[in-house]
Order: structure tokens, then sequence, then C-alpha cells
């Protein structure tokens, strides 16, 4: 991923107003990211949990997501898998994030888009080893190396930007 601006992430945003844009609070030390080793830029807001966002190149341009982490019955039992990065984690570490789908009014039939994420949305260091998950969690042992883990969350994550940004 390319390095991206403060201004440049906060207009990216396609599924929610300027003035929720302006109003996020970006992860600190963006200046200071290893931007070539990350395929999204993932965070949830400091004191405010309920609000998490999403930052990727996604069909040759830059598009932010704002993201709700659903509530799930039964949370905290058993472990649960990212459908992102296939990183295994207690439950507590996967969360449901749903997304407004960007140009439709929560009225409208389908208007969100949700898919299971690591809950601390660091996928790109659980694909490249760089962070591991809580105990009780894991990667699983797989024949696919690195770079083949790598264009596999890319395909994932462009399957979820795609039900949102269409």
């Amino acid at each position: 991923m390319r390095s991206l601006t403060e201004p440049e992430i906060r207009a990216s945003f396609v599924n929610c107003t300027k003035g929720e844009a302006s109003r996020a609070r970006l992860p600190r030390g963006i200046d200071e990211l290893d931007w070539a080793g990350l395929d999204f830029l993932g965070w949830r807001e400091p004191g405010a949990p309920e609000r998490g966002y999403l930052v990727a190149e996604f069909e040759g341009r830059v598009v932010g997501v704002a993201l709700r982490p659903a509530q799930r019955p039964g949370a905290g039992r058993g472990g649960a898998m990212c459908s992102i990065c296939l990183t295994a984690h207690p439950a507590s570490g996967v969360a449901l994030m749903t997304a407004r789908r960007a140009g439709r009014s929560s009225t409208e039939e389908y208007a969100s888009a949700g898919e299971y994420f690591c809950s601390d949305l660091a996928c790109p260091l659980y694909v490249r080893g760089r962070r591991r998950a809580a105990a009780g969690g894991a990667r699983m042992s797989e024949s696919l190396d690195a770079e083949q883990r790598v264009a596999r969350l890319r395909a994932n994550l462009a399957g979820f930007l795609g039900r949102v940004v269409r």
C-alpha cells in the first residue's frame, strides 16, 4: 500500500459524511507506518471501540470505510476465524464488522455489508507473522507461502470492499 496523508485518508471515505470523516480519530503515528507492509490500514477508534475504520487501495483508488462491530450473541465463548486473513482467535478476537453501503440509506434493503475481521483490524500483520493471535488462537498450518497468503487476504478484502462500494 502506498503512503497516505491525513487529508487523503479523510477524503477516501465512501460510506460516511464528510463531517463524520473529519471527526474520526486517526491512529497515532501514521507518518511512521510501514506502508509497504500493509494491505490496508485498519483501526478501532480509541475511546470509542464501537467505531472502526479501514482504508485500502481498491480498483485503482483509495477507499475508506467506516465500520461498526455487530453485537454477537455468545461472544467470548469458543473461538472464531477472521474471514479476511484466516487467523483463528479466541471468540473476542474476531468481530462481525458491518459497513453502510456507499450511496444507500439505512432504510433500503441490503443497506449494509458485513464480514468477520480480526477485532483489532490488524490482518496484514497476522498474515505476515508480525503479530500473533492471543492464547487460544493461531494461524493454521498451510502449504501457501507468505506471498500467496497476502494475495488471498487482498482477494478477500476486495470482495468485501466490492459489496460496500457497489
